[in-house]
């Protein structure tokens, strides 16, 4: 718990800040002034709750951080993928959990249970995807990067 001007004891490598007022939850400043984005809080009642960094490519599943992007390099070895976005939709008990967005080989279905079933052999249990989202394509930008933060507002509006 953290007043909303206290300031945060930097640690070894990190850049000391001041969390501002309620209306900039992501941004501190560091010493120099500048603006950074670290972590994430929630102000409440006064008080600043530090949830953690922000990222789409960590999962955070009941304790467990799960690389987003170490899913997407196992579920790439199953045979009917032909690409994946791991993305962290919130969940209400376990904080996020995995669900994959696939596009499949022409002419393949592949469910949920199978996923699971073929992951088992290669995968640790936690960092199995709990939904399966089957699309005709995975959207990209112009870069063509996936944008993890546009899918999860589209499979998954709050």
């Amino acid at each position: 718990m953290i007043s909303s001007s206290a300031k945060i004891p930097a640690a070894r490598g990190s850049v000391l800040g001041i969390l501002p007022g309620p209306n900039y939850p992501h941004v501190g400043t560091s010493q120099a002034g500048s603006s950074l984005r670290r972590d994430t809080a929630v102000y409440r009642d006064g008080v600043y709750w530090i949830r953690g960094r922000t990222s789409v490519d960590i999962i955070k599943n009941g304790g467990f951080k799960i690389s987003a992007l170490e899913v997407e390099r196992h579920l790439l070895a199953h045979p009917h993928i032909t690409d994946v976005a791991v993305i962290g939709p919130p969940d209400m008990v376990w904080g996020q959990r995995v669900s994959a967005v696939v596009q499949l080989r022409k002419g393949r279905m592949l469910s949920v249970k199978e996923l699971k079933e073929w992951a088992r052999e290669s995968m640790a249990p936690y960092a199995i995807p709990s939904e399966l989202i089957v699309v005709e394509e995975i959207p990209r930008n112009q870069m063509g990067k996936v944008n993890k933060k546009e899918l999860l507002q589209r499979f998954y509006p709050a």
